[in-house]
C-alpha cells in the first residue's frame, strides 16, 4: 500500500519563510527614522462627532433637568418663543435664569459617523458594483457580435476591444472626464463609471468570446436540430455552458476593476485611495494610511474571491 507523503514539513517551511518575512519587515521599519501613529488610524473609520445646538432666539433659559445620558434644557424668547433642546449630559455650559443672545452656545450631542477611509470604501465599492454590472452587459453585447456572421458586428466589435485593451485606463478617464464630459456635461461620477465599464467591458467581451467558442460545434447543431432559433439556442444552450467555464477568468476581471476603479481618484472622485491621500495631508501617518488602504482593498477582493469559489462549489454540485 501507497503511503501518503508527509506535508508537515512543508508547511513548517512556509511558516518559516513567512515569520522571515514578518521579522524582516521589522526590522526595516526599526532602521527607519519614522514615528509610527497606529493609534491614530481608527479615528478614520469611524468617529465620535460634536453637534453643537445653540439657541435661535434672545431669551432665557428657563429649566435644566438632567434626565441621565441627556439633559432637557427649556429656553424662553423675549416674544414668546418656548423650545426644549435635548444636549448630553455635562455638555451644558449655561445655567437656569441666564440671559442668552441668538447663536450662544446652549449644548452639545455626539453621534458616530462614518469616517473618511469608510466613505471612501464605499464610494469604491459602488463605483466597481455599477460598473462591473455595465461592463458585464456591454461584454455580453460586444462577445456575441465577436462571433457573429455579419463582418460589420465582427468588424466593430473587433475595432472597439482592440482600441480599449490598446490604451491604457488612465487615459480613457482623462477623455472621459475632460473630452466627452464637457462635450456631454457629464459629471464627474458619470464619467468615472463610464470610463471604467467602457474599459471593463472589452476584456469580458473576449473572455465570453473564448467561452462561446470552447462550447463545441455539435452543440449549437443539435438545438437546431431540435427547431431552435440561433438566439434561442445561443441563450439556452451555449451561454449557460460557456459561463460556467467563463467564471474563473470574469472573476478575475471583476477583482482587477475594484483594484483600477483607485484610477479615478486622479478626476476627484473621493474613493478609497483619495480619500487616503486626503487622511495623509492632515495626519503625516504615510505608511499606516497606506497600510490600511491596502489591508481594505485586499478584504474586498478577498470577499469577492470567497463569494466566486463559492459559486463555482454551487455550479460543480448541480453538474
Amino acid at each position: 500500500m501507497k503511503s501518503e507523503p508527509r506535508l508537515w514539513p512543508w508547511h513548517l517551511l512556509l511558516a518559516a519563510i513567512l515569520v522571515a518575512m514578518a521579522a524582516g519587515l521589522w526590522g526595516a521599519t526599526k532602521r527607519m527614522d519614522y514615528t509610527w501613529r497606529w493609534n491614530r488610524v481608527p479615528d478614520y473609520f469611524f468617529y465620535r462627532a460634536e453637534e453643537l445646538h445653540k439657541i435661535p432666539f434672545d431669551g432665557n433659559v428657563v429649566e435644566i433637568v438632567d434626565n441621565g445620558k441627556t439633559t432637557a434644557v427649556t429656553l424662553h424668547g423675549q416674544e414668546g418663543e418656548r423650545v426644549v433642546l435635548s444636549v448630553a449630559t455635562g455638555s451644558v455650559p449655561v445655567r437656569p435664569g441666564e440671559e442668552l443672545f441668538e447663536g450662544d452656545l446652549v449644548g452639545s450631542t455626539f453621534r458616530w459617523r462614518l469616517g473618511p477611509l469608510m466613505t471612501g470604501l464605499w464610494v469604491t465599492i459602488w463605483l466597481s458594483f455599477t460598473s462591473g454590472i455595465v461592463g458585464m452587459v456591454l461584454g455580453l453585447v460586444v462577445g456575441l457580435c465577436r462571433v457573429a456572421k455579419n463582418p460589420t458586428l465582427r468588424g466593430l466589435a473587433a475595432t472597439y476591444v482592440e482600441l480599449i485593451r490598446g490604451t491604457p485606463l488612465l487615459v480613457q478617464i482623462f477623455i472621459f472626464y475632460f473630452f466627452l464630459g464637457t462635450v456631454l456635461n457629464l459629471d464627474r461620477i458619470v464619467a468615472g463609471i463610464g470610463a471604467l465599464s467602457v474599459f471593463a467591458g472589452a476584456y469580458v467581451a473576449e473572455i465570453i468570446r473564448a467561452g462561446i467558442q470552447s462550447i463545441p460545434k455539435g452543440q449549437m447543431e443539435a438545438a437546431r436540430s431540435l427547431g431552435m432559433s440561433v438566439p434561442q439556442a445561443m441563450v439556452q444552450v451555449i451561454l449557460p455552458q460557456a459561463f460556467k467555464r467563463t467564471l474563473p477568468p470574469l472573476a478575475g476581471q471583476f477583482i482587477s476593476l475594484i483594484k483600477d476603479s483607485s484610477l479615478v481618484s486622479v478626476i476627484s472622485i473621493t474613493d478609497l485611495t483619495k480619500s487616503g491621500r486626503e487622511v495623509i495631508t492632515s495626519t503625516f501617518a504615510t505608511f499606516e494610511i497606506w497600510f490600511t488602504v491596502a489591508a481594505m482593498y485586499l478584504v474586498v477582493t478577498s470577499v469577492l474571491s470567497q463569494v466566486i469559489q463559492w459559486m463555482e462549489r454551487r455550479l460543480s454540485v448541480s453538474d
